[in-house]
């Protein structure tokens, strides 16, 4: 491999790294959850987001061996990669404890209304998505970018579907969803509808 590319495998660990450690804090606060009344909701498609979050990383260091770093657009697509992160480490020190990489509602808990939450609906998904056109740039691996984009684009549709319907059913709840791929919505004090 030529330097380009171990540099690139070092990124790609340090992002598998920030995974395990998200995995990690998700199990924890999954059981934060669940001892206070915490309902999982779309277990279904979670190893599906896993395994498409695995073939991201994978697929990106495979084709990096047959790729070149071009600074024009792997530099711009490293700042995307990094941006993703701190979106995605905003959105976990905003929800805290109820921050996690499946869908789970705490009924009677209010919803998060703070940090990104603020302003967007899922902010950590925005930074999934980033992410994914991102990392696999940086070293111009385009197929593993479009391939990642599609099939991600495709279960965050189920995905917020699936968040929005736990949110709407628990009325004013809180939800522990962003790692690999969402974060809570919220509502307007006193609104029926979605922000």
């Amino acid at each position: 491999m030529n330097r380009s590319v171990n540099r690139y495998a070092g990124l790609i660990a340090l992002v598998a790294a920030e995974r395990l450690a998200e995995l990690a804090m998700a199990r924890r606060n999954r059981a934060w959850a669940m001892r206070n009344g915490g309902v999982e909701h779309g277990a279904r498609h979670y190893p599906l987001i896993a395994a498409a979050h695995v073939g991201l990383l994978g697929g990106a260091l495979l084709e990096a061996r047959r790729t070149r770093f071009v600074p024009s657009i792997g530099w711009p697509m490293l700042a995307l990669t990094a941006s993703a992160q701190a979106l995605r480490w905003w959105c976990i020190a905003s929800l805290g404890t109820r921050w996690n990489t499946r869908v789970i509602v705490v009924p009677g808990m209010p919803l998060v209304a703070r940090g990104p939450y603020r302003r967007l609906r899922h902010p950590n998904y925005a930074a999934v998505v980033a992410e994914g056109v991102g990392l696999p740039l940086v070293h111009t691996a385009w197929r593993t970018a479009l391939l990642f984009t599609t099939a991600n684009l495709w279960l965050l549709r189920t995905r917020v579907r699936v968040e929005n319907a736990a949110l709407g059913h628990a009325g004013t709840s809180s939800t522990a969803t962003t790692g690999t791929a969402g974060a809570a919505g919220r509502r307007r004090p006193g609104s029926r509808g979605w922000r």
